[in-house]
């Protein structure tokens, strides 16, 4: 990479690190936080890969683990319970989400560029929402507090209780990541990275 190229690999960077905070302090309210942050993840994933992925991811994971220290009630109650398992659920699942997708996007590129911007912009919600649910019930499901989620949701199971927590958000959120990521992502790269 030019010296040029990394300057611009870095302010990208910086730039998408500062929307994932704001958009961070912006979720949607709803059952679960439907949260906007996948948005600038996936378009630095599909620029810029597994590497952007991972630093991107990494930021996310733990503006979300700060929210668990009173702006989310959600992750306040996680807090409560084990600071150490909360950290688990926020913060590794969205550098996994964003390394995976950003490794697949990668691959990919060499075929077909919109093949792999399209994956990028499903992958990471995807796997963020698979990944996030996942570690909760590993960690979280026979508390108390998650008990009550599987209750008023008459979750049969764990699985049960995953697609019935996150159905509809998850959805919500994959279809943000493809009709706003994946030709946000395409005009960035084509109008401003590839000049």
């Amino acid at each position: 990479m030019t010296k040029h190229g990394k300057i611009k690999y870095i302010t990208l960077a910086a730039v998408l690190s500062a929307l994932i905070v704001v958009l961070s302090f912006l979720p949607i309210k709803a059952f679960v936080e439907i949260t906007l942050t996948i948005i600038p993840i996936s378009i630095g994933i599909i620029i810029g890969g597994y590497k952007m992925g991972l630093i991107l991811g990494t930021i996310f994971g733990l503006i979300s683990y700060v929210q668990c220290f009173g702006y989310s009630a959600f992750g306040a109650t996680l807090f409560s319970i084990n600071p150490f398992f909360t950290f688990l659920v926020c913060v590794p699942t969205r550098i996994v989400a964003g390394g995976i997708s950003g490794f697949v996007a990668d691959i990919l590129r060499n075929k077909n560029s919109k093949i792999s911007a399209l994956a990028a912009s499903v992958l990471m919600p995807l796997l963020n929402t698979i990944l996030f649910t996942s570690t909760l019930v590993v960690l979280f499901y026979q508390t108390e507090y998650i008990q009550s989620f599987v209750t008023a949701l008459n979750a049969l199971n764990p699985l049960h209780f995953m697609v019935l927590f996150v159905g509809i958000n998850g959805l919500v959120e994959l279809l943000v990541g493809i009709i706003i990521s994946y030709p946000t992502a395409l005009a960035i790269n084509k109008y401003i990275i590839e000049k």
